[in-house]
């Protein structure tokens, strides 16, 4: 108390009252300023500013017209090897020769496609019903590819239609050669099991490992086309590499959803 009526004598004092009152000193007036600036300009962009998010799931480049697990019709030895893996063939087409106690049998694709894998060799012996090889279904050798990915169920729903999609695929070094662009085509409406996914793909081993997260989504993207590339597809560099894209090449989609308003967040 003796201190506080010590200062109020001192201002009341005839060489002090015509001097003026400091409420607060220059840097505080600089502080105040700054941090009112930064809340108002935080409190625009929560109302005007928009912010994207983006889900990554695994997939695969492909026709997206399936596949299927060629099988022996007979139990034999092969002796001959028709094919070469990587091959366009068309329905119909000999694949292998096998040698029963009946006779020798040529085994056929059923449908025009890739040969993605090759189980059978020459002296191997296969059983009735045994896998030989696997056709990837496509039309003609020039088909465009796409690209299927694997969501999860719970955030199929999620992802919309037309949504962009950069694309990192397994072949190609992203660091040099970049992403390659793509866009949402559809969105799967049921959950994918193991067995579907095999069955379409041609391969357990992929089905076993789209589906280890449980059953996903399927969302198929439309690969966006480019004449200045050697691929013929647009990346996020200007030429992307200087090589073909073969299919059934495993890839990481990054699909950039839809815009969010941060004040959403804060709304109950």
């Amino acid at each position: 108390m003796q201190f506080r009526q010590k200062a109020l004598s001192k201002l009341q004092s005839p060489e002090e009252i015509d001097l003026p009152v400091r409420f607060a000193r220059p840097q505080g007036l600089l502080v105040l300023t700054v941090t009112v600036v930064a809340m108002l300009a935080a409190a625009v962009w929560a109302v005007t500013g928009t912010v994207s998010s983006t889900l990554s799931a695994p997939g695969i480049l492909t026709h997206a017209q399936g596949g299927y697990v060629l099988q022996s019709p007979v139990s034999g030895q092969v002796t001959d090897v028709l094919a070469e893996e990587g091959a366009h063939l068309p329905a119909g087409t000999p694949l292998v020769k096998v040698r029963t106690p009946e006779g020798t049998t040529v085994v056929r694709t059923l449908a025009a496609g890739r040969l993605t894998t090759l189980v059978a060799a020459i002296g191997s012996v296969v059983t009735t019903g045994a896998d030989v090889a696997a056709v990837e279904r496509a039309r003609a050798q020039d088909d465009p590819l796409l690209a299927v990915l694997y969501v999860p169920a719970d955030r199929g729903a999620s992802v919309p239609v037309g949504a962009a999609v950069d694309l990192t695929v397994q072949s190609v070094p992203a660091q040099r050669y970049g992403v390659l662009r793509g866009r949402v085509k559809s969105v799967g409406r049921t959950a994918q099991t193991r067995q579907r996914i095999t069955a379409f793909l041609g391969s357990s081993q992929l089905g076993e490992e789209f589906s280890r997260q449980g059953p996903p989504v399927s969302v198929l993207v439309r690969l966006e086309r480019s004449s200045s590339t050697r691929t013929g597809y647009a990346w996020s560099t200007s030429n992307g590499p200087p090589y073909a894209l073969d299919t059934m090449t495993l890839t990481t989609g990054s699909v950039h959803l839809a815009e969010q308003h941060p004040i959403d967040w804060l709304l109950p």
